[in-house]
């Protein structure tokens, strides 16, 4: 994230990192069977204390990337209402110098998001709000772990979108980025990734989207695929979330008025574990607004992918005093047979209605549950 592009470096490379466990999801209430984060960014301000109490933190320290010597101010992250909806809103601002340039980060920084889906709705933004245009600012959402040491091969990062409205790193824009790294290297520079590009604008709300699992990066800009990334490119350490608004360089750029540029989120949603379709992603997003559910985080830092759901209620009214008029499934050989509110470890063969199936993802059963119903959870054998 924030580096140039100019030495992308093996783009293609056949290796096996295919992940276990992760599995496409055949309906959205299935989506968040491995846990999910939703978050509507419904805060009062930048020092609310559910901000931090969710593991959102607020960037001050000072470094890389974009202009050497810029400061990175909590007060430019704030949740104000734009369009009609309660938003987080990055600020950078610039008036030619480093001294008076400032970024804005926040992110999620507990590192343990890495298979799954992520999406998020961006408003990008073409022009600042005011002061002079022509800036090289960028605008992101990202996930990224440490770089342990320069050429790091443990090193994971997925820019889900870099936004250039006025280009950089050599480019004209507007270009928007998604990047898949394998590792870098600070001084000299050195990059080892692979990218696609679209050279136009996004200005204005875009839902950015990308699937991890099964080797490959899929990224989505509005239900678009525009890009797919495998081979060592695919991640191999969790990450934090994170989105943040920069400055590349003041290139161009005279001292003098100062200008402002905005960011804004509507939302952040995650999937562990689950390759959801653009469709079933906004589905679960909309699920949770309709519920009127404005934050939930059930994504263990785990790296294993274990459903917990609620056991059948019990009820205290009589049975029924008639007995069933249908006969119970036989078992096929090689397998129990399903049963609701029971604990299946992934890998245990269950049979149902004379079918086998395997398990995919520990789970404890439900009602509406049945293998055929669930995909993401039984493999037909």
């Amino acid at each position: 994230m924030g580096r140039k592009r100019s030495a992308v470096v093996a783009v293609s490379l056949a290796v096996a990192t295919t992940a276990a466990g992760i599995v496409a999801a055949s309906t959205s209430d299935a989506a968040t069977a491995c846990g999910a984060l939703f978050d509507d960014f419904n805060y009062s301000s930048r020092t609310d204390p559910a901000l931090t109490k969710r593991g959102w933190s607020i960037r001050t320290q000072t470094g890389g990337p974009g202009v050497p010597g810029a400061g990175w101010r909590a007060d430019n992250v704030a949740f104000p209402t734009v369009d009609g909806q309660r938003v987080a809103q990055l600020t950078a601002t610039t008036d030619g110098t480093a001294a008076g340039t400032t970024h804005a980060e926040f992110s999620q920084s507990q590192r343990r998001f890495l298979a799954g889906t992520y999406l998020a709705r961006v408003k990008f933004a073409d022009a600042p709000v005011s002061g002079p245009d022509g800036d090289h600012v960028n605008q992101t959402f990202y996930a990224i772990s440490p770089l342990a040491a320069p050429r790091d091969p443990s090193y994971s990062e997925l820019d889900f979108s870099e936004y250039l409205p006025n280009g950089g790193w050599g480019e004209a824009g507007p270009i928007n980025y998604q990047t898949s790294w394998y590792t870098y290297v600070p001084e000299p520079w050195y990059a080892d990734n692979q990218h696609d590009q679209q050279a136009r604008s996004i200005a204005g709300w875009h839902d950015v989207q990308a699937t991890v699992g099964d080797g490959h990066v899929k990224y989505y800009i509005d239900g678009t695929l525009v890009g797919d990334h495998s081979g060592k490119f695919y991640p191999r350490q969790a990450m934090s979330i994170d989105f943040n608004q920069w400055f590349i360089d003041l290139a161009g750029r005279a001292a003098g008025a100062p200008a402002v540029w905005q960011q804004s989120v509507d939302y952040v949603f995650h999937a562990k574990n689950q390759v959801l379709t653009p469709a079933q992603a906004t589905a679960a997003v909309a699920s949770y607004r309709s519920a009127g559910t404005t934050h939930t985080d059930t994504v263990s830092a785990a790296g294993d992918c274990t459903v917990t759901a609620p056991q059948p209620t019990t009820t205290t009214s009589r049975p029924a005093t008639a007995p069933p008029t249908t006969q119970p499934a036989t078992p096929a050989p090689g397998g129990t047979a399903w049963a609701p509110g029971v604990a299946y470890a992934r890998g245990q063969v269950v049979t149902y209605q004379g079918a086998r199936y395997e398990c995919r993802i520990a789970h404890t059963s439900l009602v509406s549950w049945e293998p055929p119903n669930v995909q993401a959870l039984w493999l037909a054998l």
